[in-house]
């Protein structure tokens, strides 16, 4: 496999970014070195234009610039959340957020040559306007095929097919059974729109109006039904599984969800607090505290197929902790042992398929300053990087400086990234050094 990462650029411009990787298998030309390389100045290069790394050697393609939503003229852009599949599985379809509207854009992309363009239907500057509410994701198994909620109906996860435009509702999930019973209305919404890896199970966080205040994780499988958990009442019910009271008193506000490729498990995030894992097959909810310092629970993370990858900050930047979903506190340290001097100092944002069956694919990322710093002083610094998680080796794939300059006004600023399903391609965000 060639690495090939497509990179969306935030804030002024969104880039596409294809790197060509070298050193070891399943990206035989990234650099693996530990060598620090520093960042030559550059200017931000046109839009879709294939243009190389100057540093770490990555190509990387730019997707948008300021003509890119002729709606919002000059309009900043951004990654969708890295939980959600922003690429088709076939590489031929991937989508970016305007940040002015909310709009959810898709492009053609020609994963041989990394070129850009426009889709059927898509308007002035080259983005067709995808008609599904915040956070749509595409299929697993179908090109063509994009899952959601209904913009006219928040509750509803609904399917978008490209070559014919339509959307096509699968479940009105105010008939799911809550309780308390959900009611469409102003005040009800839903996002995070994620699915297992064979499309079968759906999940959506639903409820008030917006992240954070949500009560309800809702789990759509298309052969039984609907399935729920109210985390502010504890009570789990549905058409399948076992229905009753969860077994843990924890009751709290939902952030984000996220299903597991196996479609067993549900990531949920809560600000501020950590995440807890829902068995979907049970009433089993395990807990997983940013305060528990022996779980290490701190730090961005990410869902694979049935296993958990997160960086807490524990004496290397880079070090990262994968874990089954049904056992959080069975941990493997990814790069280990760790060599010195250990490197301290940048913020980690993850991405990992959870569309494959074997889940010791690389897990993917970009690291960024928290305090807002442009300069890069060590290795690892302001870069894109792959780590190996098969447990045969702690290699560590380096492809190109991301750029982004963290602004802590504006949380998108940071250089959230997402991996194509095949692991070719990865799309962030960067604000270019502020240019």
């Amino acid at each position: 496999m060639s690495c090939r990462l497509v990179f969306c650029m935030l804030v002024v411009p969104i880039v596409s970014v294809c790197l060509c990787a070298q050193g070891v298998q399943p990206y035989p030309n990234a650099i693996t070195d530990r060598q620090f390389y520093a960042k030559t100045p550059m200017a931000p290069p046109p839009a879709n234009t294939v243009f190389q790394d100057p540093d770490l050697g990555a190509s990387m393609v730019r997707v948008t610039d300021g003509n890119t939503n002729p709606k919002e003229p000059n309009d900043f852009f951004l990654n969708p959340d890295s939980d959600v599949n922003e690429w088709s599985m076939d590489d031929s379809k991937f989508y970016v957020v305007a940040g002015g509207n909310g709009a959810n854009l898709a492009f053609a992309f020609n994963p041989a040559t990394m070129t850009v363009s426009a889709l059927p239907g898509a308007g002035a500057g080259g983005g067709l306007v995808i008609p599904l509410r915040e956070g749509p994701t595409f299929s697993v198994v179908d090109p063509d095929l994009m899952y959601g909620t209904a913009q006219k109906a928040p509750l509803t996860i609904s399917t978008y097919r490209f070559s014919t435009g339509k959307t096509v509702p699968l479940v009105d999930t105010t008939t799911c059974g809550t309780q308390p019973p959900l009611v469409a209305g102003p005040k009800e919404s839903s996002s995070d729109t994620t699915v297992s890896s064979d499309d079968n199970r759906i999940v959506i966080s639903a409820g008030a109006n917006s992240a954070g205040h949500r009560p309800f994780v809702i789990v759509y499988d298309q052969k039984l039904g609907c399935r729920w958990y109210n985390t502010q009442t504890g009570q789990i019910g549905g058409q399948w599984g076992p229905t009753g009271q969860v077994s843990i008193p924890d009751r709290y506000n939902v952030n984000h969800v996220k299903i597991s490729g196996n479609g067993q498990f549900v990531r949920i995030g809560v600000a501020r607090v950590g995440f807890y894992i829902w068995d979907v097959t049970s009433l089993n909810i395990e807990p997983c505290p940013v305060e528990d310092v022996g779980l290490r629970c701190s730090g961005y993370g990410a869902v694979g197929y049935d296993a958990y990858i997160n960086g807490p900050e524990v004496l290397d930047e880079l070090n990262a902790f994968l874990r089954p979903l049904g056992d959080l506190g069975d941990m493997t340290q990814l790069i280990n042992p760790l060599p010195q001097p250990y490197y301290k100092g940048m913020e980690k944002s993850w991405a990992w398929t959870n569309g494959v069956v074997n889940g010791n694919v690389p897990v993917c990322g970009s690291t960024y300053s928290p305090k807002g710093n442009e300069e890069v002083n060590q290795p690892y610094d302001g870069e894109v990087f792959c780590i190996e998680t098969d447990g045969v080796a702690s290699t560590i794939w380096r492809f190109a400086h991301n750029r982004a300059v963290w602004n802590p006004k504006f949380y998108w600023s940071q250089p959230y990234g997402s991996i194509s399903l095949d692991g070719r391609f990865f799309s962030f965000s960067s604000s270019w050094d502020l240019q």
